[in-house]
């Protein structure tokens, strides 16, 4: 189920409010949590029971191996649950997601014909197999609490960072899913989190769906582009990504605010980063921070020496990029980022000395060269992509590009308002005039979720969230998936 869809606005989610709330008003707390994870469920399962049976099995066996864990005092059994634990969360994700990559590589080099399992890959598997993996860890480590059955598969299950993050700990979660205190209806919480929401569609149908009409075009003709079209195609795909991430960790934000329910930040205005460790400070933050603490520290972390410590970064990046897909772009990818930040530390001193609205865009013209090859489906593409961008010579953009941007509703509505004439003759204005209008506000306006913390409900707020939400829902005739849930 996808949040940008009828059912879930007008039917799941109502239905889980009303029946989360009605239950903990009843004093029945148990069976509200348990109603959440039963809610949780129907909405990971609906497009696939395959889906849910893999989701449920892992939930399971992680259950009973951190419950072995916390159960037991001998060291060496422990370990043995702990190896047990890692060697299952990392296996079924290599199954699922690395086996086929690993067998066509092998293939390419041995030239062998060992056969593939083509299988449908579950959505959100990296996400919740991470969450899950920290907590066999943590249970290792002595720092989880003797919890239920039922609070754990409520917190791996929870469904607004179910599929795309947040990557949640169990003590930022579980502790507010057990808090009474929590489960009474706020109507600021649920003020603010509407505003969230409301903002968070408007970011993925709005905006992040309109560059998406650009990029595949782009990306399915790369051969046809000329230079500014491949500069615009780019940039259009760095929007995309943003506004389609940032547009679901604000609805999974503002759901969670509804339900009584904060969950930590994962995006904080990254274009404003002014160097790659200050974007990956700032973008997937819960992603980051789960390989500083269970890849890079391990590792050994900057608690060696020099050479080491850059060694340790380029894994971390490596690890990134493989966790991202299955698939050379992305590990190529990470190792750009993994490069660029080990660079960073060598001449530390001199970025310094450059003003910051420089270093702010050199950071967002590498991040979004990077994402060129993110998005490429492979290092061909990704190297014709380059090739045209350097020997694609000059002209109009891409006609095929400015007709689609032509076809969307709001431009026929300029049309009808007069601006026909201007538009006709100059078609590359209304697309260009819009990315930069987008762009701009990346590199100026507050994210989201400071401006929910900070709303104050006002009759404009009401306004804007009334406008966008019915904005929104008019353009959902046609429903896409979150580019996250890919990975």
């Amino acid at each position: 189920m996808l949040f940008n869809s009828y059912i879930f606005i007008f039917l799941f989610f109502p239905l889980t409010l009303i029946g989360y709330y009605g239950l903990n008003h009843a004093k029945m707390y148990k069976a509200a949590l348990a109603f959440l994870a039963a809610m949780s469920m129907w909405f990971y399962g609906y497009n696939s029971i395959y889906y849910l049976a893999v989701l449920i099995i892992s939930i399971l066996a992680n259950y009973c191996l951190s419950a072995c864990m916390v159960r037991t005092s001998q060291k060496r059994l422990k370990q043995t649950f702990l190896g047990i634990g890692i060697f299952l969360n990392i296996g079924i994700l290599f199954y699922f997601k690395y086996y086929d990559f690993f067998i066509t590589n092998l293939n390419s080099a041995f030239q062998t014909n060992l056969p593939l399992l083509r299988l449908i890959l579950p959505l959100g598997i990296s996400f919740y197999t991470f969450q899950q993996l920290s907590y066999v860890i943590d249970s290792y480590k002595g720092e989880c609490e003797d919890y239920s059955f039922l609070e754990y598969a409520a917190y791996v299950s929870f469904f607004p960072q179910l599929i795309a993050g947040p990557i949640v700990y169990h003590s930022e979660l579980i502790p507010q899913l057990r808090d009474h205190g929590s489960r009474k209806l706020d109507f600021e919480n649920l003020s603010r989190g509407i505003y969230a929401f409301s903002l968070g569609l408007a970011k993925k149908v709005l905006i992040a769906d309109t560059f998406s009409k650009i990029v595949v075009i782009g990306y399915d003709y790369i051969a046809e582009l000329n230079t500014p079209s491949v500069i615009l195609v780019m940039v259009c795909y760095s929007l995309q990504i943003y506004f389609d991430f940032s547009g679901y960790c604000d609805m999974a934000y503002g759901m969670s605010y509804m339900l009584g329910i904060k969950l930590p930040f994962n995006f904080n205005s990254p274009y404003k980063a002014m160097s790659i460790s200050d974007f990956w400070d700032r973008w997937h933050m819960t992603l980051t921070r789960f390989f500083t603490r269970y890849v890079y520290i391990p590792l050994g972390g900057n608690r060696c020496s020099k050479a080491r410590n850059y060694l340790n970064i380029l894994i971390v990046f490596l690890v990134s990029g493989l966790w991202h897909g299955a698939n050379w772009t992305f590990i190529i990818w990470g190792l750009l980022h993994g490069i660029l930040s080990v660079l960073e530390r060598l001449f530390h001193d001199a970025p310094q000395k450059l003003p910051c609205f420089l270093r702010t865009g050199l950071t967002f013209l590498f991040v979004t060269f990077a994402w060129s090859l993110f998005r490429a489906d492979s290092l061909h593409d990704a190297g014709m992509l380059w090739s045209q961008l350097f020997q694609g010579g000059f002209g109009p953009i891409y006609q095929p590009i400015t007709d689609k941007f032509a076809d969307l509703v709001e431009m026929n509505f300029l049309y009808k308002a007069g601006l026909g004439g201007i538009m006709t003759r100059y078609p590359w204005i209304p697309v260009t005039t819009f990315t930069l209008v987008i762009l701009t506000a990346c590199f100026t306006m507050k994210n989201t979720q400071e401006k929910a913390a900070q709303m104050k409900l006002t009759n404009r707020k009401i306004l804007v969230v009334v406008i966008l939400m019915l904005w929104s829902i008019v353009s959902l005739s046609e429903i896409s998936e979150f580019l996250y849930f890919n990975f």
